[in-house]
């Protein structure tokens, strides 16, 4: 029992903690412009690039990952 007056306060504090948080963000904007996160990241920032597939032919050179092993086939390699 003696342990509720120690748990009583703790989360009225807390609780208290988390409200203030929920208001200080409140006042500072930080739910000001909910859409305006999720709309900018559909918005093409360079219109000037071209297509990835372009862009993979320019390179130079033959372009292996650094991770392959030459000596393992396709039928040596597990698929899941």
């Amino acid at each position: 029992m003696s342990v509720l007056g120690y748990l009583i306060p703790a989360a009225l504090l807390l609780g208290l903690l988390g409200l203030g948080a929920f208001l200080w963000a409140l006042k500072s904007g930080q739910f000001d412009d909910l859409d305006g996160a999720a709309m900018r990241i559909l918005i093409d920032d360079e219109k000037n690039d071209p297509p990835p597939s372009e862009q993979a032919d320019e390179q130079e050179g033959p372009h292996e990952s650094p991770h392959a092993n030459k000596d393992m086939n396709d039928d040596s390699v597990r698929r899941f």
